[in-house]
């Protein structure tokens, strides 16, 4: 049976009680006050970003290895074999290469310029299978397998594309890390005609999340692991944080389910196109 999802609580803070002191109290302004706000939350945001980004970087300089060698192997087999039937297979082979290269520069640079309000009606289904392409060597390395459950008949979203990658990523390596000996991570995406929405899943066969945690997962700071792992990435306690402000900011949902032992899952909701 699953454990009920539990709802996100409200963290609170308590001051201890004020003690004579001689010094002057300033009170601030309520609008310095929220100035402050905003820009701690855009120091926040930016550091999500960097570390998204620095993440990626590291993933696309491993994909970027991979597509050189198979440039240079097949630059070779062009070179030695002059028949024309195997000057047009190497040729095919390193042009495919280098659409892939170019792809993965892409999704790179994207992030990097972090256009948040480009928000247009996107195909999801395109936007998994790229972010897939990029993960998919550090998925194998980890001997995690990947399934997709993409209903053709599901609408374009209204959505940032760049923010939404973010998202995915997020939460694939999530998945990929709560599997330390191996799994498998399941992406759906299906319409809900009655809602008008989107719905976008990703659910993985880990260790799961405690149900004492699951009010937290989303706070900033807060990380289930002790640490980055093997491959420097995660234990920030920013990826689910960024996600659920990527979502809110999107007029989106999200929401986690999780047994120990079993599995944890993580549903979006985000606005069809019309």
């Amino acid at each position: 049976m699953n454990q009920p999802t539990t709802p996100l609580a409200q963290s609170g803070s308590h001051l201890p009680p004020a003690s004579p002191a001689p010094f002057t109290t300033r009170l601030v302004p309520p609008a310095a006050s929220s100035a402050t706000r905003e820009l701690t939350r855009a120091e926040l945001d930016h550091l999500r970003a960097l570390a998204t980004l620095g993440e990626l970087t590291g993933t696309a300089t491993h994909e970027f290895n991979n597509v050189l060698m198979t440039i240079m192997n097949y630059a070779k087999l062009a070179m030695r074999d002059r028949s024309d039937a195997g000057r047009d297979k190497a040729l095919t082979k390193i042009l495919e290469a280098s659409q892939r290269a170019a792809r993965i520069s892409g999704t790179i640079l994207a992030q990097a310029r972090n256009r948040r309000d480009s928000m247009q009606p996107t195909d999801l289904a395109a936007l998994i299978q790229d972010t897939l392409e990029l993960l998919s060597r550090e998925m194998r390395k980890y001997r995690v397998a990947v399934e997709t459950q993409l209903d053709p008949a599901t609408p374009q979203a209204v959505v940032s594309g760049n923010q939404i990658q973010r998202v995915l990523i997020n939460l694939l390596i999530n998945a990929r890390q709560a599997m330390p000996d191996g799994g498998t991570v399941t992406i759906a995406l299906a319409p809900d005609a009655a809602s008008g929405e989107v719905v976008l899943s990703v659910r993985d066969t880990g260790s799961g999340i405690p149900r004492d945690q699951l009010p937290q997962i989303f706070e900033p700071f807060f990380s289930t692991k002790s640490g980055p792992d093997e491959s420097g990435k995660g234990g920030t306690g920013l990826g689910l944080s960024a996600c659920k402000e990527i979502i809110d900011a999107h007029q989106g949902r999200i929401r986690v389910e999780s047994t120990v032992g079993r599995g944890t899952a993580f549903l979006i909701r985000l606005k069809a196109a019309a």
